[in-house]
């Protein structure tokens, strides 16, 4: 049986590399439905190249000719929405960064459809109304992060009950081992420079700040049906074991492969089974003096926010990755200094309520409200006259 897949997000780092493994897999998987936001000659490129059903356009694109013949084009947020349904797909990639990925990610999980999930951002937000919708259709979440995609490995055909802790493991990203001073006025081009990962500048930034891993440390509470005290973080600044899970009887299971998102991706398009990668193994004899740290969390707050959000529930995550959101990009506009962004993520939290077990309509009205709270303080957090920031 060939498989359906649609990738959500097809223009981004994720999707581009998702179509990069479709190109390997051959007759085995077909893509029906490609979309993007606002990158419609990559996008009709890509339709070129795949032959989709049909592809949905977050704006209405100035020319249609470079779309294929046959191809149906769906246009806005709710064509997005609409072509989860009009594909019919046996797999939902969904790689669409942000907030902005929720609805589709709901949609995805309503169609009984496997949801492989590279936005994390779902689960943060609204993690309980993700797992409800699949279980009354029977999807399965599959992640593509490569932490959670590991603990799923790790999980596989073990008793849940018998976890003891979920172990996220975090490369540190660019500023590892600095002190806060010292990143008072680091570049936007030196915060873009991981040393592991091929990624966009919003999640790249992320990991700079720690924010990824706080982000992930509430996804893995959704995800993995755990309670935020069971979620440790360590420092494993080679990227080779991906994560682990601890169980009761003190075994820790790992996953290991080289940092590649092209292995979680292959994983879940496979899923439940395992699809040849191309290349050499894995070299063993290259993996000594793999090392572990704590996380300083003094010097990046970001991941103590977001520990806290995994322990408080309800709202926190909504305002935290809302806050955060803005704040990236106004870093990445050189508006704010690289610290303001856990101060603003920090402000944020501190200025709204929480509550408990929210609905989709409170939780988009919070995303609202947070952006447009941070976006108000922005200038309390510029950069002073005269100061470094690109």
């Amino acid at each position: 049986m060939v498989k359906r897949v649609l990738v959500l997000g097809s223009t981004g780092s994720v999707g581009r590399q998702t179509l990069e493994v479709m190109e390997q897999l051959g007759g085995t998987h077909q893509v029906v439905g490609l979309s993007a936001w606002s990158s419609a000659e990559l996008l009709f490129e890509q339709a070129r190249q795949f032959g989709p059903e049909a592809v949905a356009l977050g704006t209405a694109p100035v020319d249609t000719s470079g779309l294929p013949q046959g191809c149906e084009l769906l246009t806005g947020a709710e064509g997005v929405v609409e072509l989860v349904a009009r594909t019919r797909p046996d797999v939902v990639l969904c790689a669409i960064t942000g907030a902005a990925g929720l609805r589709s990610t709901l949609a995805a999980a309503e169609t009984g459809a496997d949801v492989a999930l590279a936005n994390k951002e779902s689960m943060v937000l609204a993690g309980h109304l993700v797992r409800a919708a699949c279980a009354r259709s029977g999807s399965t979440l599959l992640p593509v992060d490569s932490e959670h995609s590991a603990i799923a490995q790790c999980l596989h055909g073990e008793d849940p009950a018998g976890v003891r802790r979920v172990i996220l493991t975090a490369s540190g990203g660019p500023f590892r081992g600095r002190t806060r001073d010292e990143l008072a006025h680091v570049t936007i081009e030196e915060a873009l420079k991981h040393p592991s990962w091929d990624m966009g500048p919003r999640i790249t930034i992320d990991s700079a700040t720690l924010m990824n891993k706080a982000l992930e440390v509430i996804e893995a509470v959704h995800l993995f049906d755990v309670c935020a005290e069971q979620v440790h973080v360590v420092m494993h600044r080679q990227s080779v074991i991906h994560s682990m899970v601890e169980y009761c009887d003190g075994a820790i299971l790992a996953q290991l492969s080289p940092p590649d998102m092209r292995l979680p991706i292959r994983w879940a398009l496979g899923y439940p089974a395992r699809v040849k990668a191309p290349g050499p193994p894995i070299d063993l004899l290259a993996l000594s003096g793999l090392t572990f740290e704590e996380p300083d969390r003094d010097t990046f707050p970001c991941l103590a926010l977001g520990e806290h959000a995994a322990r408080q529930g309800g709202l926190s995550g909504t305002i935290m990755n809302a806050a955060n959101e803005i704040a990236v990009s106004a870093f990445l506009n050189g508006q704010i200094p690289f610290l303001a962004i856990g101060e603003l993520v920090g402000d944020a939290l501190n200025e709204f309520e929480a509550g408990a077990d929210p609905d989709l309509d409170t939780i988009l009205a919070t995303d609202s409200d947070v952006r447009r709270h941070t976006t108000n303080k922005l200038t309390e957090f510029s950069h002073p006259a005269g100061s470094p920031h690109s």
